[in-house]
């Protein structure tokens, strides 16, 4: 339901609810987390995930993600393609994620070149969420 103040239609806020953490008093608008402790579980998160390089994002990686990117300028992704909307692209996705397969990592049919946005969105798609469902483990 809408609200009408001075002329100008207002969308209501979210109800506030408490931190999903055990024991926390904090009320949260957005997500199951407060600010704190939603850092300590992206910190975990991110220990268990392991480096970019330890996941094979190392020198030679960066040298292939600049070349295809040069030579794949524009978002490659479905939507895009089907939207005919044109957006620069900026990270090199795996198609289908290698989950730590070195011969899926580097395959070239594997790869298209997609907007930061899009790949984003479609990590979390596949990941179930930031943060949230599966762990790649990769």
């Amino acid at each position: 339901m809408l609200g009408f103040c001075f002329g100008v239609n207002i969308m209501p806020m979210k109800p506030l609810h408490p931190c999903g953490q055990m024991g926390c008093p904090e009320l949260v608008r957005d997500g199951p987390y407060c600010e704190k402790h939603k850092k300590e579980k992206q910190k975990v998160q991110d220990q268990r995930r392991g480096s970019a390089y330890s996941r094979g994002y190392d020198k030679r990686w960066q040298t292939y993600r600049l070349r295809y990117l040069n030579d794949h300028p524009l978002c490659e992704c479905k939507d895009c393609k089907e939207s005919d909307r044109i957006l620069a692209a900026s990270v090199v996705d795996h198609i289908i994620p290698h989950k730590g397969d070195t011969v899926l990592f580097w395959d070239p049919k594997n790869h298209q070149a997609m907007a930061k946005r899009c790949h984003d969105i479609k990590t979390a798609k596949e990941d179930g969420g930031w943060g949230n469902g599966t762990n790649r483990n990769v």
